[in-house]
């Protein structure tokens, strides 16, 4: 395997990524990156600059994440409850 680090440009930055770095994913990542700077754009007709537009951006997707992070935890919780009654049933 290559030691060297992979360059992938999004938003016309170059950026390098580790060594071992799953392409695949960085692949799809920048292009999500691209897709939603893209629709932010469109949406703010001009007058914003790029450096607002990627905080909009982040705060997009950190709120995606926070929420994917909610749902988890809520179907943790509930496969706990699951295994907790099926511990009950097989020891009562």
């Amino acid at each position: 395997m290559s030691q060297e680090n992979l360059n992938f440009t999004v938003l016309g930055q170059n950026i390098a990524f580790k060594p071992g770095a799953d392409v695949d994913r960085v692949r799809s990542a920048a292009a999500l990156v691209e897709e939603r700077f893209a629709n932010l754009k469109v949406g703010f007709h001009g007058g914003q600059k790029s450096e607002a537009l990627v905080i909009f951006m982040a705060l997009g997707l950190a709120d995606e994440l926070l929420q994917a992070k909610i749902r988890l935890d809520e179907a943790q919780y509930r496969i706990g409850s699951m295994l907790d009654k099926i511990e009950d049933s097989i020891q009562g």
